[in-house]
């Protein structure tokens, strides 16, 4: 969240929906502006989230080869301000003054992510040192502030040469390339890096990129191939997806018999999820939200506890869902050891009873015989932020939490991204831009909704990490979104300045009583 990218394909809401689990925690009224990092229990992780392409830019710089990002800003018309993340906020070169701003804020942890292409600029074959190096210093000066990496292997940059090579995602033989990948990162930085984050959101970038084409690759054939030249949504993201949980499974089972006994850390994905109330207490509602949540959630969540896809996808997609191999489904079953969310938003979901959609667009939308927006009519269902999808539903944490408690026997849960944007607005001065009361206001209601579910129904959650850290590039929305605690000046040397929020964390942080927004 990424990092949020726009959930808006040809028009229509790509969305996770799920049934109501908890109906009687509508509408939490909590008294946010009293909790503080003491509220929660001891141990509990506080941190801010990021990813290499969204942070670093120096794309060209110390070996490092292209991504297929590098490659889909670069092409015409797919960035909405035409940007690129070549120079994105300077991460790379300028690590060591962010690592000051995370401990002058006094978080725990920092989420990062690490470039594939920088360790093996051509996907595979011989390593690159000096990206070794540069991760090497990242993790080091992370530690000597007090600072926890939790570290990303595979957020969304997929170095381009496997592409070329034989298609990325879609081959089986990305599952040996990652792995090596994977392992390479463990061997060089396992001894100080005890949280590894396979994938971030392989929904996002299943449907994303392969079925809608909004994200690298670009690939898709919705409305006959209007917006994409090449690609199948009826099939391609279902081999993407499989191939994601084959390569997990692999890289689990390798760090599991290699590494674990002797780094003695853990290992699991970041999943986006949505929460989705059925728009009406109607059984075709209650049923289209969970077959909607299955087709998010789900579909890879399923296979990573109970060994295989959900029933209704099984039933729906038919032939295109690929199927497990005994093997490979004990090796996909108990390989997590956490369950990352990245959670922003609440829709509603309604049953698809004219089949419009799927007449359309043949592909996982109208698969999951779902239809899901931010309103009831007319009337949404919170207030909005700056993105088209995002609206402020602090609750839905609350229901999401416990619906993984209970379908999936309340597994260790780390909020892996939690966050809103505010509009990039060229014609407001810096000052009025870092007054961010909406902000402020978004993270003291989620994390109340949070609390709640940690202290009154037992939701095992581990920690909370903050999209993000500073205002960065944001996918298909470049630089017109800004989600950061850091205001960043992209007209001045890309200068960091704290909004309000910076403060408010501060108190929220120190144990402080926090004050409400002002």
């Amino acid at each position: 969240m990424k990092e949020r990218s726009n959930k808006i394909g040809v028009g229509i809401v790509i969305a996770a929906i799920i049934i109501v689990v908890v109906t009687n925690e509508i509408g939490i009224c909590s008294s946010s502006s009293e909790i503080n990092r003491g509220s929660f229990p001891k141990g509990f992780v506080f941190g801010t989230a990021s990813s290499a392409y969204q942070y670093e830019g120096a794309v060209k710089e110390d070996g490092r080869g292209p991504s297929v990002w590098d490659k889909f800003s670069h092409a015409f018309g797919k960035i909405i301000d035409f940007s690129n993340g070549d120079i994105a906020v300077d991460h790379y070169h300028r690590y060591e003054e962010d690592i000051q701003l995370m401990k002058d804020l006094g978080i725990d942890a920092y989420r990062l992510s690490i470039s594939w292409s920088r360790i093996f600029p051509n996907g595979s074959g011989e390593i690159n040192l000096a990206g070794i190096d540069h991760y090497n210093r990242v993790i080091n000066a992370l530690l000597a502030h007090g600072i926890e990496p939790y570290v990303t292997l595979y957020h969304w940059d997929m170095p381009q040469a496997l592409v070329d090579k034989y298609n990325g995602w879609l081959s089986p033989e990305i599952i040996r390339d990652f792995a090596t990948f994977a392992e390479t990162c463990f061997h060089n930085f396992g001894d100080r890096v005890k949280h590894w984050i396979t994938f971030n959101e392989p929904h996002s970038f299943a449907t994303q990129g392969y079925d809608v084409g909004l994200h690298a690759p670009g690939r898709c054939s919705i409305f006959l191939h209007l917006f994409c030249p090449v690609g199948n949504s009826a099939t391609e993201p279902y081999i993407v997806a499989h191939n994601v949980l084959r390569s997990h499974a692999t890289v689990a089972d390798i760090y599991r018999k290699k590494y674990r006994d002797v780094q003695h850390g853990s290992l699991g994905i970041a999943f986006d999820v949505i929460w989705f109330e059925p728009q009406t207490n109607t059984k075709g509602d209650i049923e289209a939200a969970q077959r909607a949540q299955d087709f998010q959630l789900g579909w890879f969540l399923d296979p990573l506890i109970f060994g295989d896809y959900p029933s209704s996808m099984r039933s729906r997609v038919g032939s295109r869902l690929p199927e497990f191999s005994a093997y490979e489904a004990s090796l996909v079953k108990g390989s997590l050891d956490f369950v990352g969310i990245n959670h922003y938003t609440t829709f509603y979901a309604r049953e698809n009873s004219t089949n419009i959609i799927g007449v359309l667009l043949n592909d996982t939308i109208a698969d999951s015989g779902a239809i899901t927006l931010p309103f009831n009519g007319t009337k949404a269902i919170g207030e909005r932020a700056n993105s088209i999808w995002l609206y402020i539903v602090p609750q839905g944490m609350r229901s999401l939490m416990n619906y993984i408690k209970q379908k999936y026997g309340n597994p260790p849960v780390i909020i892996t991204e939690n966050g809103m944007d505010d509009a990039n607005n060229i014609f407001i001065s810096i000052k009025d831009a870092l007054k961010d009361e909406k902000r402020i206001r978004y993270h003291s209601g989620y994390l109340s909704s949070l609390l709640h579910s940690i202290n009154e129904d037992g939701c095992n959650v581990k920690g909370y990490f903050v999209w993000s850290l500073l205002d960065n590039w944001e996918w298909a929305a470049g630089y017109t979104s800004r989600f950061g605690l850091y205001f960043v000046d992209y007209r001045d040397n890309l200068k960091r300045y704290p909004k309000q929020s910076v403060q408010w964390f501060k108190n929220f942080l120190n144990h402080s009583t926090v004050a409400g927004s002002t």
